[in-house]
């Protein structure tokens, strides 16, 4: 119980910075490629944020699956088990990766495969490219940031992304002790993945809004910690759950929750619907 209050107060504390868009000192990467969509996600890392944007036009359906699990809050307390430095820095598939128990319907799309939708787009650095078995047709939920130009790859794993933001933090992960296990080099600490969120770059960034949206957290995130420490005294086994409304920087709704329970069904009951849920 006390490792899931720990992890789910992680995710609480990385929520400060969701509604900082751009955050001070984030670099920006490749952020006018033709190719990108105007959809942007951030992956909050205990190294720092990694913003990515998608190619919909070159992997439409990997495109839809990665976007729709990040949606899901599926890579949330997931975790980048790979840093090859000049290669690839590699997100673990979310069933096995994540420390949070997944629910339903994140399974059900964590489960699923996607076709390969190879193209001539090139595998440098910056670029998301899909992993996969030997199957060409077995990505799931894990992908890579390219650390460097790997020509090797282009043609035979799907390019659906690019790092918009957050060079920085991929240096920063090149830069870890690692060991080697087979063909995997694998950073020494674990690389967490705290908190996930999305947003669309049309649509106005209402900073009056998410000026409160970030007090409100700031604030709620000191509640949680003090809920965490109550709770962590006990044995009964509950769950925390952070929840934010969709389309959080578009304004139209700019609210979030915390529930405690003891049974997971009670969240539903609750009225919280499945693609809401932000961690457990």
């Amino acid at each position: 119980m006390a490792v899931v209050l720990r992890h789910a107060a992680a995710a609480a504390a990385a929520l400060l910075a969701v509604a900082a868009v751009c955050a001070d000192g984030a670099s920006t990467f490749y952020s006018s490629d033709p190719n990108l969509g105007s959809a942007r996600v951030v992956f909050q890392t205990n190294y720092g944020d990694i913003e990515f944007g998608f190619f919909p036009h070159v992997a439409p359906k990997t495109v839809d699956h990665i976007f729709k699990l990040v949606r899901l809050g599926c890579y949330n307390t997931n975790h980048i088990f790979r840093v090859d430095k000049g290669f690839v820095a590699q997100v673990a598939a979310v069933v096995g990766g994540r420390t949070a128990p997944m629910n339903e319907v994140q399974k059900k799309e964590a489960e699923k495969t996607i076709v390969g939708e190879f193209s001539s787009v090139k595998h440098v650095r910056g670029i998301l490219s899909m992993g996969r078995h030997s199957d060409p047709d077995s990505g799931g939920s894990s992908f890579s940031f390219l650390l460097g130009d790997a020509p090797h790859l282009d043609g035979q794993y799907a390019v659906f992304g690019r790092v918009t933001k957050g060079d920085d933090t991929l240096i920063k992960l090149e830069r870890l002790p690692t060991r080697r296990e087979g063909i995997f080099v694998m950073p020494i600490e674990r690389i967490d993945i705290l908190s996930t969120y999305y947003y669309d770059i049309d649509i106005e960034s209402c900073e009056a809004e998410k000026s409160i949206l970030r007090r409100r957290l700031s604030e709620s995130a000191s509640e949680v910690e003090r809920w965490v420490r109550i709770f962590t005294n006990f044995n009964d086994k509950f769950y925390l759950c952070i929840c934010l409304f969709r389309d959080i920087q578009s304004c139209q709704l700019m609210s979030f929750a915390f529930f405690f329970c003891r049974e997971e069904n009670a969240l539903l009951d609750a009225g919280v619907r499945s693609d809401d849920v932000l961690a457990y």
